[in-house]
């Protein structure tokens, strides 16, 4: 019954795209790759530049870090180091915020806002916001969908030209939209978790005036790689669709 409907929807999804070609659909993903790695090198840029920038205070990323938890009531979450660079995360699993060693013992405005804003995932936690718990509901499907999709979209176009069947590659193409939606999904959690990152340094008054609009473009350029990766996930199941309806035209 699932494999039913789920065929079914992506064949409804298909019908709407018979217009879009394999040439097209892929130049929207070369596009979209292209951004990428714009937004990338943006984004280390301006990180580098405000890494460079003193802290008001000389706190550390992971003394600020501490105090935001701690003033939001969140007393089960522990700070702690993890290598790498941009390797920051928070895990609701363990509740440990986790910054690399630039953040963690960095006294930057960089460090500043990148540890307030994994401090404002683990309050979302905390306070049971509800697009972070639809996000950590998905993560095994997730898992299992972006390894899985490409295979079985791969065998599906191998049976098509075997025996004319499209059911796999419909399967693929499904299991592609659970990680698309994984991606959507994850653009309210990010954008929150930065408001609520800017709205405590301004409120507690950590940073203000350039440093704050520092901190501001330091967290708006974060935030735009995981709308490219959301792009990116829509384009790539566009192209897969466009591939698939022109082996059944052929």
């Amino acid at each position: 019954m699932f494999l039913n409907l789920l065929q079914a929807s992506t064949e409804a999804q298909s019908q709407l795209m018979t217009n879009l070609t394999t040439s097209e659909a892929f130049l929207m993903v070369i596009i979209v790759g292209v951004a990428g790695m714009l937004v990338q090198w943006r984004l280390r840029s301006v990180m580098a530049k405000y890494s460079k920038e003193p802290l008001p205070g000389n706190m550390t990323g992971a003394e600020i870090a501490e105090r935001m938890l701690r003033e939001n009531g969140v007393g089960d979450v522990r700070i702690t180091h993890t290598g790498g660079y941009l390797t920051d995360h928070y895990n609701p699993a363990t509740k440990t915020v986790n910054l690399s060693d630039e953040i963690f013992y960095g006294r930057s405005i960089t460090a500043a806002a990148v540890a307030c804003h994994e401090c404002g995932h683990a309050i979302q936690h905390a306070q049971g916001y509800a697009p972070l718990k639809m996000r950590s509901a998905l993560v095994p499907l997730v898992n299992f969908s972006s390894q899985a999709a490409t295979w079985l979209i791969i065998l599906g176009l191998i049976m098509t030209a075997s025996s004319g069947s499209q059911t796999m590659c419909w399967i693929g193409v499904g299991l592609m939209c659970v990680s698309a939606l994984f991606a959507i999904i994850t653009l309210p959690v990010e954008y929150n978790a930065s408001n609520r990152a800017l709205a405590w340094l301004k409120e507690r008054q950590v940073l203000v005036g350039e440093e704050l609009d520092g901190a501001k473009t330091s967290l708006r350029w974060a935030a735009r790689t995981y709308l490219v990766a959301a792009l990116s996930a829509i384009a790539s199941i566009l192209y897969y669709v466009a591939l698939i309806n022109g082996r059944r035209r052929d």
